[in-house]
């Protein structure tokens, strides 16, 4: 299978803070790879510096066997979408106006829209149900339709990685498992490599075909969630009591937070 991104011993700091260390990752083409750590463990920082938005050391990040640097702006734009933190919106755009900016990559040197560019982005808002908001101010939309008009945006570059960072944050539940089918589909339907931070270590082990541990900028543990979420690991990262038995869904992990008024108790 191919690699879609690999980082090796990339480092990274502010202000001469270190927040990535050594850090080596491989990502397989086609896959739903997720990060997870404690707040201040730099998945954020991993996310900015694959997309190029941090400059990140030569030769440490690598896109489909190039490394990152040898790629054009645009050209890099092409291959790699980043979905941001969800942050209040009060564009005065409407959902169809923020989906073809997603387009800006493969415009001409005029930079105007043609039919075509149109077309693929009603069929990213078709893709993400949301279409029928496509005349609505983005400001006028509730938390999780302006994530999936985001999603949307990102699908109009037509990448081939989608970087999302935390994009289940602030969302009720029925919209965060819309919001990661919507991954899943993206992944299996149009066979778009996905890269997602979470804090939600639970739907990690439910979509996640690979997780990546972090704690203060180091690898922790990687692999499938049954190797990563075990009792010793997660206690060992995150420094709380918590529990992990098998999810009645399948054989999937399951990690319960042990909140201090039941430790009293035993």
């Amino acid at each position: 299978m191919t690699t879609a991104i690999t980082t090796i011993g990339l480092d990274y700091a502010y202000e001469n803070q270190p927040v990535l260390r050594d850090l080596s990752l491989s990502v397989k083409e086609g896959s739903f790879y997720v990060i997870i750590g404690p707040n201040g463990s730099g998945k954020t920082t991993l996310l900015k510096a694959i997309s190029g938005i941090l400059k990140s050391p030569p030769g440490s990040v690598t896109i489909f066997g190039k490394p990152s640097h040898d790629y054009s702006r645009r050209d890099l734009a092409r291959t790699v979408a980043l979905v941001e933190q969800l942050a209040p919106m009060d564009f005065p755009f409407t959902a169809l106006e923020v989906v073809l900016m997603g387009r800006a990559p493969h415009l001409g040197v005029l930079g105007f829209e043609q039919a075509s560019d149109l077309e693929i982005a009603h069929s990213a808002l078709a893709f993400t149900g949301v279409d029928h908001l496509a005349q609505r101010k983005l400001d006028q939309l509730s938390g999780g339709e302006q994530q999936r008009v985001l999603i949307a945006r990102a699908i109009c570059q037509e990448p081939k990685i989608m970087l999302l960072d935390e994009p289940t944050a602030s969302l009720d539940l029925a919209h965060q498992v819309r919001v990661m089918d919507l991954m899943e589909r993206l992944k299996d339907e149009k066979r778009v490599t996905i890269v997602m931070v979470s804090h939600d270590v639970n739907l990690a082990a439910m979509y996640g075909d690979e997780l990546l541990l972090l704690k203060e900028g180091r690898l922790v543990s990687t692999g499938p969630p049954e190797a990563v979420l075990t009792f010793e690991t997660l206690e060992r990262a995150y420094g709380c009591t918590l529990l992990v038995d098998e999810s009645p869904l399948g054989k999937l992990p399951r990690v319960t937070l042990v909140p201090g008024k039941f430790l009293s108790k035993s």
